[in-house]
């Protein structure tokens, strides 16, 4: 059994910082790579970051919304996966999932075979 477990999420003004972090345990995945996506009320579940590794190399990508005030790491002994997220805006908030062991492109929800339960990110003006 595969569970993902999140935190960090919170409620914070706008220009403020967060850090949503993403444990893994169980087995171990078949694809490396873990993303953040988002979801506020009413609205499709949205890609936010993806981290891919190998042995040799790590490549991340952002959603443009969010390209350059977001960091997406991970900790490969803690089989953690962080979201540094700076200069908070209102439009920001959302529900945070973290995703792992993907099986198609990065960036559609759909082909995550695991999901976190999700933390709230409320930014306010």
């Amino acid at each position: 059994q595969v569970q993902l477990v999140e935190s960090g999420g919170g409620l914070v003004q706008a220009g403020g910082s967060l850090r949503l972090s993403c444990t893994a345990s169980g087995r171990t995945f078949s694809s490396n790579a873990m993303a953040w996506f988002r979801q506020a009320p009413g609205k499709d579940r949205d890609f936010v970051a993806v981290i891919s590794w190998t042995a040799i190399t790590t490549h991340v990508y952002y959603a443009d919304s969010v390209r350059g005030r977001f960091t997406i790491s991970r900790d490969n002994f803690e089989n953690t996966v962080y979201l540094q997220m700076n200069s908070l805006k209102p439009e920001d908030t959302a529900v945070y999932y973290c995703a792992a062991d993907p099986s198609g492109s990065y960036y559609n929800p759909e082909v995550y075979n695991y999901w976190g339960q999700g933390t709230q990110v409320t930014v306010s003006s």
